[in-house]
């Protein structure tokens, strides 16, 4: 059952801008490893951690850097969570997060779908 839909649009240009005046933000908004992406990559990952806060409703117990945008080996963008910000996700019963990522011509988009089982059903008959 979804329980959650969340999108965000970032204009990359303005988000370079933004990064070049205040660089101080990596650090307080991406994971190291994130940090060594191109600009664009950033823009598309800042775009789904706020996609995120949408689907969840909010960002009460959300922390920017206890969410990683990773890829599996095909490529799929995932989140990985740690700290408060997974267990605000596992709270509210998520048990799957879907994310989508996109840039193309100065944009970069992203859209998640939360996801839970209904109270009573379990994830295999679900």
């Amino acid at each position: 059952m979804i329980v959650g839909i969340g999108v965000d649009l970032v204009d990359i240009p303005r988000f370079e801008r933004t990064i070049e005046r205040t660089p101080q933000l990596l650090p307080r908004l991406f994971s190291e490893a994130e940090q060594q992406l191109k600009p664009h990559s950033q823009a598309a990952r800042y775009a789904a951690k706020e996609a995120l806060i949408k689907a969840l409703g909010g960002s009460d117990g959300v922390h920017w850097t206890e969410i990683e945008i990773a890829s599996e080996a095909s490529g799929r963008p995932v989140f990985s969570l740690c700290g408060s910000t997974a267990a605000v996700v596992a709270e509210r019963g998520i048990t799957a997060l879907h994310l989508s990522l996109s840039h193309d011509a100065g944009l970069a988009t992203a859209y998640v779908i939360a996801e839970a089982v209904p109270a009573g059903e379990s994830e295999e008959s679900a």
